[in-house]
């Protein structure tokens, strides 16, 4: 977003007032998620999730379930989801080793690998890449910022363990 779009003249009853301004910025972030949601599916065949979790499993091979939630933040569950529909698709192998046979190691698949250089960056999506590269003090605002947002909306915090390229 250009700099003259922010600071508005409010002088100029032509301004939206600032609600309207900051409506606008939140429907430029999502809409810029989304556009690259659909970018990713439609150039590598996969959801955004599911995309950043083969990213992951490539970079840590043999990777259990519950190392993987935490990585992408997300609920045990949620994992769990997407590992099920990663491996149905021949996408990555899921294969119990070592002493504790209850845990499961998981690997890219070569057809993983091939969806992941078909794929769009960033893998873990335009907004985590996006807040990563920002400054702690920005960070720091942004956090409090939304904090008083979310508790005025009374949203329910469990949705943040939900990835948005299952939400939008």
């Amino acid at each position: 977003m250009s700099s003259s779009s922010t600071s508005a003249n409010p002088a100029d009853p032509n301004d939206p007032a600032p609600a309207t301004r900051v409506l606008r910025q939140f429907r430029v972030v999502f809409n810029s998620v989304k556009t690259h949601f659909r970018q990713v599916e439609r150039e590598a065949g996969v959801g955004g999730a599911q995309l950043w979790a083969l990213s992951v499993i490539q970079r840590r091979p043999g990777i259990g379930v519950t190392e993987l939630s935490r990585e992408l933040d997300i609920h045990q569950s949620t994992a769990s989801n997407l590992i099920k529909s990663l491996t149905e698709r021949g996408l990555v192998t899921a294969a119990r080793e070592g002493m504790d046979r209850r845990s499961v190691a998981l690997r890219i698949a070569q057809d993983g690998e091939t969806v992941l250089n078909s794929a769009p960056l960033p893998f873990a999506g335009v907004l985590p890449d996006a807040l990563s590269s920002l400054d702690p003090a920005t960070l720091d605002r942004l956090e409090a910022d939304l904090g008083k947002l979310i508790a005025m909306l009374e949203a329910d915090e469990a949705s943040a363990k939900v990835p948005l390229s299952q939400q939008l």
